[in-house]
C-alpha cells in the first residue's frame, strides 16, 4: 500500500487537474472525463451515468451501505478574481481556483478515502459518487443516479464544513408572485397600479415569522428577494412580479408551506418552482454521528443547500474547506485540510459498526 502522503499528493494533482477543466453547472463534460479517466488508472472501475461518475465493489448483503458523495460542477466564476479561475494556483498551503473549495477538496479528499478503504475490513459497503449539477440541483445530476444505486443505508457528503458534521440542512423552495392591477397615464388618476396592489402583501411577506424554530437550524425564513413592474415612468404598471426565497426547517414541508402563504396572499398569486428540495437531517444518535463525536467533532446545521436535499436515506455534510469560502472570488483549499480529510474519513469509517 502506497504511503498516506501519496494518497495526498494524488489527491492534490488531481484537484489541479479539476480546476483546469471548466465545470459549470450542466458543462461538466471535460471534468467528468479526468476524474474517469483518473479513477480507471487506479482501477476503481468507474463507470458514468451522464456526467456523474460511480463507483462501487460488489456488495455483501450482510453489511449496509454507505454513500461517499461530492459534486464536480461550480459556479460561474464572480469578476472579482484576481487570478485567472481555472489555472490552479499553489501558494504555500493553498491552491487557489475554482471549485477548489467546493466542492473539489471534498471530492479528491472522499476519493482517496475510497481507495484506502478498499483495502481495509470495513462494517460497510461504500459507494462514491461524484455528481454533476449541484449547484442548479438539476435533474441529471444526483437525482439521476440515485434511482440506480442500490440501496444506501447512509451518505457522507463532502460539502466543505471544516470537517464539522453537519448533520441537517435547511431545504429550499423558490416561489415567483405576481400582482395585477391596470395600465394607465400617471398624470391622470386612473389605473390600479400594480405595486401599490403587492404592498400589503409583501410587508406580511416582510413581517410574518414561522413559530417552530428548530435547535439545529433556528427559524424558518422566506425573503423577497427580485421584484420587477413598470415599463417607463408615465406609465401606471399593470403587473408586478417578484420571487420570494423560503429556507425551510425540519418542522414545515415546501408543499404545506405554500399552501400557508397562498391562503395569506390578499392579492398576489403565487407558483412554486419546485417542491423536490426539502430540509434534511440525521439522528443525533446515528452511529456515524456518534463516532464524530468521539473523534472531538461538533454536529451543527447548515443553512445551505446541497445534493443532501434529494436524499431520502440519513445523510450528513463533512468535508474540508470552509462554507463562507464558497462562490466568492479567489477561492481555495488547503493541502493541510484535505490531508486531514482523508485521515479523518478513514477514521470515522473503519471505526464505525
Amino acid at each position: 500500500m502506497k504511503e498516506k502522503s501519496q494518497y495526498v499528493q494524488d489527491a492534490v494533482e488531481l484537484l489541479e487537474c479539476l480546476i483546469a477543466k471548466p465545470s459549470i453547472s450542466r458543462e461538466e463534460t471535460l471534468a467528468a472525463e479526468v476524474l474517469q479517466v483518473q479513477m480507471e488508472a487506479w482501477g476503481l472501475n468507474p463507470r458514468r451515468i451522464g456526467n456523474n461518475v460511480v463507483a462501487y465493489d460488489t456488495l455483501d448483503d450482510s453489511k449496509p451501505t454507505l454513500l461517499l458523495n461530492a459534486h464536480i460542477d461550480t459556479v460561474k466564476p464572480v469578476s472579482t478574481w484576481t487570478r485567472d479561475p481555472y489555472k490552479p494556483t499553489l501558494e504555500g498551503d493553498r491552491i487557489y481556483g475554482l471549485g477548489a473549495n467546493d466542492c473539489g477538496g471534498g471530492l479528491v479528499s472522499l476519493l482517496q478515502a475510497y481507495r484506502l478503504l478498499r483495502q481495509k475490513s470495513v462494517p460497510y459497503n461504500i459507494i462514491y459518487v461524484a455528481s454533476a449539477e449541484e449547484e442548479v440541483s438539476g435533474q441529471n445530476g444526483i437525482a439521476k443516479v440515485l434511482p440506480l444505486l442500490p440501496k444506501v443505508d447512509v451518505a457522507i457528503v463532502g460539502e466543505p464544513t471544516g470537517m464539522q458534521p453537519a448533520i441537517a440542512e435547511k431545504g429550499l423552495m423558490v416561489i415567483d408572485g405576481v400582482a395585477r392591477g391596470k395600465s394607465g397615464h400617471a398624470a391622470r388618476d386612473e389605473g390600479a397600479n400594480a405595486i401599490y396592489e403587492a404592498l400589503d402583501d409583501l410587508v406580511w411577506l416582510r413581517d410574518y415569522r414561522f413559530k417552530k424554530e428548530s435547535e439545529l437550524l433556528g427559524p424558518t425564513k422566506m425573503t423577497v428577494t427580485i421584484i420587477n413592474s413598470g415599463t417607463q415612468h408615465n406609465v401606471v404598471p399593470d403587473e408586478c412580479h417578484f420571487v420570494i426565497d423560503v429556507r425551510t426547517n425540519e418542522y414545515y414541508q415546501n408543499e404545506f408551506l405554500f399552501a400557508f402563504l397562498q391562503k395569506h396572499m390578499k392579492k398576489c398569486e403565487l407558483k412554486a418552482r419546485s417542491f423536490r428540495l426539502s430540509s434534511s437531517h440525521i439522528p443525533l444518535d446515528h452511529p456515524l454521528v456518534q463516532r464524530c463525536i468521539q473523534l472531538g467533532m461538533t454536529p451543527y446545521g447548515s443553512p445551505t443547500l446541497s445534493d443532501q436535499a434529494l436524499m431520502t436515506f440519513p445523510s450528513l455534510k463533512l468535508g474540508p474547506g470552509e462554507s463562507s469560502r464558497s462562490h466568492t472570488a479567489d477561492e481555495y483549499v488547503c493541502i493541510s485540510e484535505i490531508e486531514h480529510a482523508i485521515k479523518t474519513y478513514v477514521q470515522l469509517i473503519v471505526s464505525n459498526g
